[in-house]
């Protein structure tokens, strides 16, 4: 590798932007560990640092993946984006359920602060943002393609009570249930 290319990915990782993620692995030759160029560990000195084309051909030199970053996991995803899309993952599968911030965040073994600012950075939103456009979602899809009653479309997206249902949607919405309904299956679309 030139020198002027080392330095350019070595910068990378001092700044630990996910520009070469996937396409070099950071081998530190003090720890015999390999991370991505992203990874959040302590920057290693340049003279202590070999770039590598592949993780394979790291771990065959005698680095071992770093247990921070994640290398040999998700690909080119960085290690914030993976954790994101696990988040999404399990709130689709639960979104029926009481989910809460800090159950996500154990399900993941991550801490809730982590998890929030996290989440946030990679999606633009926050978990809860996310969990509610999926009940969203899922609630409009069975007022409009179901005759189950408010109460059970309110408790297919996890609210216990009817009425906190009807002010959740028509907050959202602006529309009650019932007229959201009348209107969609009216012909007209109002979301």
């Amino acid at each position: 590798m030139d020198q002027a290319l080392f330095e350019q990915i070595y910068e990378s990782v001092v700044r630990r932007e996910p520009t070469y993620d996937g396409v070099y692995y950071t081998a530190v030759l003090t720890t015999h560990i390999v991370c991505r160029p992203s990874c959040r560990a302590r920057t290693p000195k340049a003279g202590n640092v070999v770039f590598y084309e592949s993780l394979e051909l790291a771990v065959a030199a005698g680095f071992r993946p770093c247990k921070r970053c994640r290398p040999e996991e998700g690909g080119v995803l960085r290690p914030d984006a993976v954790l994101a899309a696990e988040a999404d993952r399990l709130m689709e599968a639960q979104f029926g359920q009481k989910v809460t911030l800090e159950m996500l965040a154990g399900w993941l073994r991550v801490s809730p602060f982590h998890l929030q600012r996290t989440y946030k950075r990679v999606t633009g939103r926050s978990p809860a943002g996310r969990l509610d456009q999926l009940r969203m979602e899922k609630a409009c899809a069975l007022l409009a393609d179901t005759e189950l009653a408010v109460a059970e479309v309110g408790q297919a997206v996890s609210f216990r009570g009817p009425s906190h249902f009807t002010a959740w949607f028509t907050r959202k919405t602006g529309l009650p249930p019932t007229e959201y309904r009348a209107q969609f299956k009216g012909g007209i679309h109002h979301e």
